[in-house]
Order: structure tokens, then sequence, then C-alpha cells
């Protein structure tokens, strides 16, 4: 059997980031080449650049002399090797050259006017976002900074990649064994490393709860997906007592919960259905799935729930170990909640409640 010793980068998800226009930050990017004989450098400024410029001049067809003119006036007579920033991952030794952030941001974003507005990106550009449980939340969370709902996106995750993951979690077969936040982190950097992202490798407890919610800026939304119990309702304790709204899709009949508790700071937990005494939490953290059943059948409405679930937690215990996920439920979860953050987080949608976007229904 092959062995290896584990890398002290396995749980590397921060991208180091130089600003090429500062002398002592070039050196430092020639002394990762220096030291690094196996680093892919990748550099496509030009592109980059000539797409910039493209950008700006919707309504002309310009030719390849009036983008190099263009050029070189963003350039103001330095060399291209030194515009921009330099991106190094260090988990893939990977060396990236790209624009700025204003400029990189302004171009990744351009095809998403508008449908959201400059005015709305802007307003985007503050907001702070956390995401518990991250096998649905993953694809929530690279949605989120796919369309770049939010600046800074917060991650809470104990669990590792396992294969069985993989039925619903975008990923690699070489991250098995890796933090599941770990691995949405990476993504989230690889797309666009100027999101700040932080990570909770040890999930979401009692003692960190109010640091994740609150550290360096209160959330502005939390979306909530993790399995525990005991996290569910902490969660919606503390988001309800400092004014959060949370969301929460439940991949079954595409159902979205929404609690508006920044708008109603008295409102019940989850609709109501969690009660307001639920005793020891810890005790609810040590139920096995089967146990969990009762109580989660209360809170998503056990009688709503499509045939196939319904089928499925018939088997637990049985035939399978946990309750099913699948991929195209998950990608609608990521849409769903995403479209559902940005309207919150613009103003443009103020309700609390319960909705369903069920294919089977929809589509027949």
């Amino acid at each position: 059997m092959l062995k290896y010793k584990e890398s002290t980068l396995s749980n590397a998800f921060l991208p180091t980031i130089f600003n090429i226009n500062n002398t002592s930050e070039h050196l430092k990017v020639q002394q990762i080449i220096d030291e690094n004989t196996d680093v892919m450098i990748l550099d496509e400024i030009q592109s980059q650049l000539r797409e910039l410029i493209k950008i700006r001049n919707p309504q002309r067809s310009l030719n390849d002399s009036e983008y190099n003119e263009q050029i070189d006036v963003l350039l103001d007579g330095k060399s291209s090797d030194y515009y921009g920033c330099w991106v190094y991952y260090p988990w893939n030794k990977k060396l990236v050259h790209l624009l700025g952030k204003a400029e990189f941001v302004e171009l990744r974003t351009s095809r998403n006017l508008y449908k959201i507005t400059p005015e709305e990106r802007t307003e985007l550009l503050t907001k702070k976002i956390g995401i518990i449980g991250l096998s649905v939340g993953q694809m929530i969370a690279l949605t989120i900074a796919m369309e770049r709902t939010c600046d800074e996106i917060r991650l809470a995750d104990f669990d590792l990649i396992e294969l069985s993951n993989m039925n619903r979690i975008r990923t690699s077969v070489t991250n098995i064994g890796i933090s599941k936040a770990v691995v949405a982190a990476r993504e989230i950097a690889e797309l666009d490393p100027y999101i700040n992202v932080k990570i909770f490798l040890e999930g979401i407890t009692e003692n960190n709860i109010d640091s994740f919610l609150l550290d360096d800026g209160k959330l502005d939304l939390l979306i909530e997906e993790c399995d525990g119990l005991d996290v569910k309702i902490l969660s919606r304790i503390k988001a309800r007592e400092y004014g959060i709204p949370v969301v929460m899709e439940t991949n079954d009949r595409g159902m979205v919960d929404i609690e508006r508790y920044d708008l109603e700071p008295n409102r019940a937990l989850l609709h109501g259905l969690i009660p307001e005494n639920m005793g020891d939490l810890t005790a609810l953290r040590n139920l096995s799935n089967q146990e969990k059943l009762p109580l989660l059948g209360a809170m998503v409405g056990i009688e709503h729930i499509s045939e196939r679930m319904r089928m499925s937690l018939g088997e637990m215990g049985k035939t399978i170990s946990t309750w099913p996920q699948l991929a195209s439920s998950v990608v609608l979860g990521g849409a769903m909640v995403t479209d559902i953050s940005r309207r919150i987080l613009l103003k443009q949608f103020m309700l609390s409640g319960r909705y369903y976007v069920d294919f089977n229904e929809l589509i027949q």
C-alpha cells in the first residue's frame, strides 16, 4: 500500500494576493517562482485587459489597433507585467495574473447587468453571508460566489468529504478526506480570490456561534443547511437575538423557509414549528438519524414531503443509513437560495414564510 505524509497544506484555503505595483510585492512573486520549481504560471492579463476595454465600449466594434491603444492608456507607460495582481494558490501551486479587485469585479460581473444594476452590485459589495452545513450548502455557497451576491462568506462544517457525498457535492475524488469547508473555500477562491472567505472547521457550537455571526461585522444573512438539530435551533435563537434573517432549503419539493428576524424580532422559531423551550440542546446533538425523525418531521411537515422522501424515511436504518439528497435538488436549492438572498439583501423581498418550487407539480 502506498503511504504519504499528510501535507501541511491540507487545510490551506486562502490564496495570497500580491499587488505588483509594489516593488517588494513583485519580488515576493519572483521568490515563489524561484522556490517552487513546479509552480504553474498562468498569465492571461492581456486577454483580461482586452475584455475590460470591450465591456467599456459596448457601442463600438474595436479593431486590434484600437484595442492596443486603449490598453496602452490603461497601462500608463508600465509593462503589463506590473499591472493588477498576482494570486498564488498554495494547495495546487498555481500563480495567476489577474486584474485588481475593482476591475476584476467589474469584468466578472459585467454579464449580470442589468438583472443586477451597477448600484445594486455596489451595495452587494458591502454584504456578509454565513452558511452552516456544506452538503446542500456547498452549492449555495458556489452559486452565491458566482453571482457575487456578497463580498464575504463564512462557512461552517466539521465534516470531511466522503465518496458517498459526491452524489450531490460538486468536487473531485482528490478531495476525499479533506474538510468540506476547506473544499468549498478553495472553489470560491479559484473562482474569485477577492471574496473574503472565513471557515469554521469545527462547525457551529455554543462556544463559537457568536464569533460566526458577529466577528468583523454582523452577518447580513444566515443560511442554515446543517443536519444537527441542536445547531438548527441554536442558530435561530441567536439569529433572532441579533436580528439576522435566516434562509433554509430542505432539498425536497423545492421547499424554502424564510425567517425575517431582522424585521420581526419576536418571530417564533421556524414559523412556530420549533418549541421555544427545547430543553438541553446538548442532548439533541447525540440523537441518531432515526431518533431525529419525529422532531424533524414536525419541522418540515411530514405530511407535506414527497412520496419518494416518505418512502426513503421508512427505509432509514433498514436499507439506507440516512436521508437521501439528489444533485438536481441541490442545484435547484443553490439557485433558489441565491435569488432569495440577493432580494433580501437589496430589500426587494420583505416576507417570512415557507415556499415550494415543486417540479413534480409544476411540470407534469
